[in-house]
């Protein structure tokens, strides 16, 4: 029996070996090929410029480019980052604020964020400076804002609670006054009225802007803001009375015997005044939401431009990430220009609200692509792609729910539409003039250079916003014609209302990117930004449902959308300019990571050794990593 199954074993070993033998060079010919090491060739080495950087650089960032430049050379400069030294000469615009938190949040997400809840920055902090400069009246200006100036004052912000976040009508926090002692008594009844998310509190802040429901005489008169301290030099909490000048008193007032009064009688807008410094910080949102895509970017986009893999023909060289047309996929169409600042005071709450939930969304999908198309460096903490993502998710969420801020947007929208229907008026604001003008007509039959032009383009996004306004308004009515209460038929509308939401956003940006191609006077700037522009808005069209869904769209004229976009061609085109684009963000290398420069010396074995192992005690084994 083992006779016959060594027999059995030699036959098979014999037929494989004949096998392996048709494919095999006799020992005397062969020769091994050795590769030499890789070595790191900077993107710079190879790539051209094709347009002006620095006019580029102009368009991307809008305004204080040197200012941003100042802010960059003392986080590069400082040991500990923040520098006493003074500011540019000239002073501030109103872009100042937004300006430092961009800065701040290249470095460290978290640093951004504490300076928007509680640190100074020129005149004031952001969200409670921002209450008590717009809620406020001189009295609270001059006694609180230079203190929190320079620092003597740390403040937070406490709005949302356990129970109410998005909805903060609806929070349990009670302010009641006694008219004795002519004071607030700050309560919170129960478990969910517990603030949080408010920054600091914990254990720096001293002060805090409350937001509470004001009951006078027994009466609810809303959500109210006061300015409280919330613990004393030594660290511990008082019981919490506040005077009555405490109040932020510029929409309403209680006078000393209970009496309350107010500018704005109606309930709904004087809510409305006291959650007007929210705006900006959700502007600053926005800001660093953009800013950390381009730091993920142009990470991802100098390695992809590096870092090689496998050879199209036989002992050829091996291709760099970004001549791949998947590589260009996923990273070229991410990059964009975005407005910050609306000029319409009316506009400013709905456009914060809109570019606030697209953009953290677009951050995310920014930052996980990049994450992947650096493979597993894009997960190294140095490499800061990967930080970034779990950093910067919580975006999503605070200064506003990205899916209830959608729908506060269609709402204005749809209010201004039936405004206007009723009333039989054109539309003004909001972008809605368009729909002044007669429905665009999509030709049947169309071309590259058709679905490239910015008539096709505009008209596309232009009659998506149209068509789901209306549709949005017959629904909701629909709904109401069978019994449905208004708010509840609008919560039955929800897929409409969140396609009209990002219709919205996706058409300001369109309109934004022509403006600067527009204003563009350098030809190879001009040209890059109308490849950008059309990228875009073809990615827009392509990946919406709804342009077929509601005919938008033919599928014939789906097909060429598809073909341009996913044809390889705009990304092809882009190809060429993408270290440019990546360098006109202007961003310092030390900003970056290792991953965007010579990542052969960054993982070198002297520099990945255990930092406890002294050089001399490190040696390589036989696979090549250090060992002890």
């Amino acid at each position: 029996m083992a006779s016959s199954e060594a027999d059995r074993i030699r036959r098979r070993t014999s037929v494989i070996a004949q096998h392996l033998s048709r494919w095999a060079t006799p020992a005397a010919t062969r020769t091994l090929n050795v590769s030499a090491c890789l070595q790191y060739s900077p993107p710079e080495s190879s790539e051209k410029v094709g347009f002006d950087v620095g006019e580029m650089r102009r368009v991307m960032d809008g305004h204080d480019v040197e200012a941003r430049d100042w802010a960059y050379r003392i986080m590069e400069e400082s040991p500990l980052f923040w520098s006493p030294r003074r500011r540019p000469e000239g002073g501030g615009d109103g872009n100042e604020e937004v300006r430092d938190v961009e800065s701040a949040g290249l470095f460290d997400h978290g640093l951004s964020v504490k300076m928007g809840v509680h640190f100074s920055c020129v005149q004031l902090e952001f969200l409670r400076g921002l209450a008590i400069r717009y809620l406020g009246t001189k009295y609270h200006h001059d006694k609180w804002l230079k203190d929190s100036e320079n620092l003597s004052v740390k403040g937070c912000f406490a709005m949302t609670e356990l129970g109410h976040g998005s909805n903060v009508r609806g929070i349990e926090t009670i302010a009641t006054y006694d008219s004795s002692a002519g004071e607030f008594i700050i309560n919170t009844p129960c478990e969910s009225a517990q603030k949080y998310w408010i920054g600091g509190a914990g254990i720096h802040a001293n002060h805090t802007i409350i937001f509470a429901q004001l009951h006078i005489q027994g009466k609810n008169q809303g959500v109210h803001a006061f300015a409280a301290r919330i613990r004393d030099d030594d660290g511990t909490f008082d019981n919490l009375r506040v005077p009555r000048q405490n109040l932020l008193n510029s929409v309403c007032d209680v006078l000393p015997d209970g009496q309350y009064v107010s500018v704005i009688e109606d309930p709904d807008q004087r809510f409305a005044a006291f959650l007007a410094p929210l705006t900006f910080g959700r502007v600053s949102i926005i800001a660093s939401a953009v800013y950390s895509s381009k730091v993920a970017l142009s990470i991802a986009i100098r390695y992809s431009l590096t870092r090689r893999a496998f050879s199209i023909e036989p002992n050829g060289p091996e291709v760099p990430l970004l001549d791949y047309p998947t590589h260009q996929r996923r990273l070229l169409p991410l990059r964009m220009y975005v407005k910050r600042t609306p000029e319409m005071n009316k506009a400013i709450h709905i456009y914060s609200s809109a570019f606030k939930a697209s953009m953290t969304w677009h951050n995310m999908r920014t930052l996980q692509e990049c994450r992947e198309a650096c493979g597993g460096q894009g997960l190294k903490t140095e490499n800061r792609v990967g930080v970034h993502k779990g950093e910067f998710d919580v975006q999503s969420t605070f200064e506003g729910d990205n899916n209830i801020l959608m729908q506060q947007v269609s709402k204005a929208l749809l209010a201004e539409y039936i405004t206007a229907q009723r009333r039989r008026k054109p539309f003004k604001g909001l972008g809605l003039e368009h729909m002044n003008d007669p429905s665009p007509v999509i030709p049947a039959n169309l071309t590259s250079s058709v679905v490239r032009s910015i008539q096709f383009q505009m008209d596309m996004l232009r009659l998506r916003e149209r068509d789901l306004l209306g549709r949005l308004a017959k629904e909701i009515s629909d709904h109401q014609a069978r019994g449905e209460r208004k708010e509840y038929a609008f919560i039955l509308s929800y897929q409409v209302s969140e396609e009209l939401g990002r219709a919205f956003s996706d058409l300001a940006v369109l309109q934004t990117l022509v403006e600067a191609e527009m204003a563009a006077t350098n030809g190879p700037v001009k040209e890059v930004l109308g490849l950008l522009r059309t990228t875009y808005a073809l990615i827009i069209i392509e990946e919406d449902a709804s342009f077929l869904r509601y005919g938008f769209l033919t599928p014939g004229g789906a097909t060429v959308v598809s073909g341009e976009e996913r044809g390889g061609a705009l990304c092809g085109e882009l190809r060429p300019h993408a270290l440019s684009i990546v360098t006109s963000f202007g961003i310092p290398p030390s900003l970056l990571s290792p991953l965007a420069f010579d990542w052969v010396e960054a993982n070198s074995w002297a520099r990945s050794r255990h930092p406890l192992i002294p050089s001399s005690h490190v040696q390589t084994s036989m696979h090549g990593t250090p060992h002890q």
